[in-house]
């Protein structure tokens, strides 16, 4: 029997008047109110609109604010809401403008399961090879690159590497990837994690920025643009897998004006790296979030990527949302549960309080959900490897987003949910992981 579920509804509605050519040309006011027009109330108080990012938003009903969070999927409770115009304003930030719509955001799968492409390897080979040549007296290290590489590595090699890393949705690579084994000969010492996986921090953008500025306050802004060329071609290289192309777009858009000489970086990079930094920023695309810029809202599209991860729980009467509070209270409980104070008001009020009450009652039926003996419990288990590498992805870069936002540590042998996830998916590689039941934790 057909149920009308209104957030289906009112996404379909909302992306078709966007995709509408008139749509841009519209006064800001005048979206505003077409968003607001199409806000839905919900049992429990709760209003919830699509808007930018094509993404859903949730007003807390303490204070009023809109928290980017995944919708429920409950069709019970889908299907009961209804829509209300809301009288506040809809702040410009909640407002598709188009290209958000439009945008290709790629894939949150890890590279644990599914290699890097061999034509995008050999591709960054070349580049490699190409700068085995390299002094470091032209081109030396900076920053975090001296601890990864060792002193006679030029940077030309580590610019090829940061931007890799940079790019990486979740760089967190199968520990036999081709990819990083070509990087052997040029590190200081192993790789963070074990023979199975390499839990990489991501690269920032000062990183990639410090090398651009040295070389140029050194008196040599050919070398400075020579490595910019190379991050740009690193992007280039890689932009045909999913997992890189969101941010190796959002790059070369960045790199684009230097390139071609028209941007004054040269200039900038005299006030020191965070200048540089800047100006790249200032440069990218709008409807792209980074961590670089925003670490609390990459924090929460992360949040909101690990709950479409575990929505083949959702049939099986789970709450993805529920469990993905779950699971991020796991990673803090082993790691670092201070930063959970740090947390809570990046969060929409259902899930700061799912968070809360997991963290601190030993009892709660949620910390079901929480890896036991390094595995996560059978019933949520991803149907396939694709989604187990999906769901490794998105709570690996969760781990990330978190840990950037809250000045932690990144753990070198991995987070406790997506460490969970490698046994079933090297496993798998010669025979299929044993199945299992199980039942599946209630929210309340």
């Amino acid at each position: 029997m057909w149920q009308w579920d209104g957030f289906d509804a009112i996404e379909s509605d909302v992306r078709t008047m966007v995709a509408d050519p008139r749509w841009a040309a519209l006064p800001a006011p005048a979206r505003a109110q077409a968003i607001a027009l199409r806000t839905l109330s919900a049992p429990d108080g709760g209003r919830w609109l699509f808007g930018a990012h094509a993404r859903w938003y949730r007003q807390d009903p303490a204070d009023g604010r809109w928290h980017l969070t995944a919708p429920p999927a409950d069709r019970g409770f889908r299907a009961a809401v209804r829509v209300v115009q809301v009288t506040s304003v809809i702040l410009p930030h909640l407002v598709p403008t188009g290209p958000d719509f439009t945008t290709d955001r790629g894939s949150v799968q890890g590279f644990v399961g599914p290699d890097v492409p061999y034509e995008i390897t050999e591709r960054v080979r070349d580049l490699v090879i190409a700068q085995r040549g390299r002094r470091p007296e032209d081109f030396p290290l900076t920053g975090s690159f001296t601890e990864i590489f060792a002193k006679e590595v030029a940077s030309p090699v580590a610019a090829i590497w940061g931007t890799l890393m940079w790019c990486a949705y979740a760089p967190a690579f199968d520990g036999n990837e081709v990819l990083l084994s070509m990087f052997g000969e040029f590190l200081a010492r192993p790789l963070p994690g074990d023979e199975w996986v390499r839990w990489l921090p991501a690269a920032s953008l000062d990183d990639l920025a410090a090398l651009y500025g040295e070389r140029v306050r050194a008196g040599h802004p050919e070398a400075a643009l020579r490595l910019a060329a190379l991050m740009a071609d690193t992007a280039g290289a890689v932009r045909d897998d999913p997992r890189f192309r969101h941010r190796a777009d959002a790059l070369l858009t960045m790199l684009d004006p230097l390139l071609r000489r028209i941007a004054q970086d040269h200039s900038v990079a005299h006030h020191g790296d965070d200048a540089v930094r800047q100006a790249w920023l200032s440069r990218r695309p709008p409807h792209v979030t980074l961590p670089d810029s925003s670490p609390g809202e990459y924090f929460q599209h992360a949040m909101y990527d690990l709950v479409q991860a575990l929505a083949f729980l959702a049939p099986k009467g789970a709450d993805p949302r529920a469990v993905a509070a779950s699971l991020l209270a796991a990673d803090l409980a082993a790691f670092a549960p201070g930063a959970a104070d740090r947390i809570y008001s990046w969060l929409d009020s259902e899930l700061r309080h799912i968070l809360h009450v997991v963290l601190t009652d030993p009892s709660h039926p949620l910390r079901g959900c929480w890896p036991r003996s390094g595995a996560l419990p059978s019933a949520l288990h991803p149907p396939d490897r694709a989604g187990a590498a999906a769901l490794l992805g998105a709570a690996y870069a969760t781990g990330l987003a978190w840990c950037r936002l809250t000045g932690t540590a990144v753990p070198d042998r991995g987070f406790a949910t997506a460490s969970a996830l490698v046994h079933r998916l090297t496993h798998e590689r010669d025979d299929p992981a044993p199945g299992g039941s199980g039942t599946y934790p209630r929210h309340f």
